[in-house]
């Protein structure tokens, strides 16, 4: 089962609009309809797919406040997509949609579509380093940084999801879908689809029975400054900052995560480690420390005192 990873997420809300411009601040590109929902895509192409929460034709919420409706998987060729028709089909109901995609529910009741994958070959630079005594990454004459640059997110990376049975949502994954854990971090469990070296697609956290949903999702950008640029726009552009930016110690990578409407935090991430099947999984008590190699202090402070601190838009503004 070659699933390579989600290509989107379903989230329906009340207000798209307050929903549409949170996305396009955060650097997200508006693509067309989609599954039934407008598209805000990546550079590959993945993204969220937003809906109306007044849609019959969605699956019914979750949990009262999450706007999780669908998980889009996507898979590398069409005898993966067999093969998952076949294996969930021993024991649950898999509708065959119109594009020969397929829909079915997992073990926590969560609506799961697996299609051919809608992402794109990106061909881009990832952000390179000089440092003494290594070879020059970054040539001569070829600057670091560019107060110009907007960052955009290239691919959606992964996400983390509220079930009420962590040990049932991994057993199915693991045992129906061939996911791989490949850390633990207070018992949750980092996952990859089999299709991917990434540190995790998933992560699984234990919440009460009437919570289910996403708790974030995370997008990746070309390094660790493109997270701290983006991160500082989207700041100013009026969003609130809710942890970051750091880097994690389980998968390394590069973090920083806002609030929004859309009931769920998105993160801009980087630099995440790579993992095949002979890696063998570490698990630590969930712990700040455990969760966070480093995070920074965000002052609001200049070094030059005569520029004054640093300066964030009004309200007026961030609606312009």
């Amino acid at each position: 089962m070659n699933i390579i990873g989600p290509d989107a997420l379903v989230l329906a809300v009340d207000d798209t609009e307050a929903a549409a411009k949170y996305m396009t601040d955060f650097g997200l590109r508006e693509a067309g309809m989609v599954r039934g929902g407008r598209l805000f895509e990546t550079l590959d192409g993945t993204g969220v797919i937003l809906c109306e929460a007044s849609d019959p034709s969605l699956p019914p919420p979750l949990s009262p406040n999450n706007k999780l409706r669908k998980i889009v998987y996507g898979v590398a060729d069409q005898q993966s997509l067999d093969e998952i028709a076949t294996e969930l089909g021993k024991d649950r109901e898999v509708k065959r949609l119109d594009d020969g995609a397929l829909q079915a529910l997992d073990d926590m009741g969560i609506t799961l579509v697996f299609q051919l994958t809608m992402r794109r070959e990106i061909t881009l630079p990832a952000e390179a380093i000089n440092a003494p005594g290594a070879p020059l990454q970054r040539p001569v004459n070829v600057v670091g940084v560019d107060p110009e640059q907007v960052p955009l997110p290239r691919s959606l990376g992964h996400f983390a999801l509220f079930v009420p049975d962590v040990p049932a949502a991994e057993k199915f994954y693991v045992e129906r879908l061939q996911f791989r854990v490949n850390d633990r971090l207070g018992g949750g469990p980092f996952m990859r689809s089999k299709g991917t070296q990434e540190h995790h697609t998933m992560f699984l956290i234990q919440t009460p029975p009437m919570l289910k949903g996403v708790e974030h999702m995370a997008f990746h950008l070309a390094g660790p400054s493109e997270v701290m640029q983006a991160g500082l726009r989207f700041r100013d552009l009026g969003h609130p900052s809710f942890w970051g930016p750091g880097r994690h110690s389980f998968g390394s990578n590069w973090f920083w995560y806002f609030d929004g409407p859309l009931g769920c935090r998105f993160e801009y991430d980087a630099d995440m480690d790579k993992h095949d099947d002979d890696w063998v999984p570490r698990e630590k008590p969930l712990h700040a420390d455990n969760a966070q190699a480093y995070l920074l202090e965000m002052l609001e402070q200049n070094w030059a005192p005569f520029d004054g601190p640093r300066r964030r838009p009004d309200a007026g503004d961030a609606a312009a």
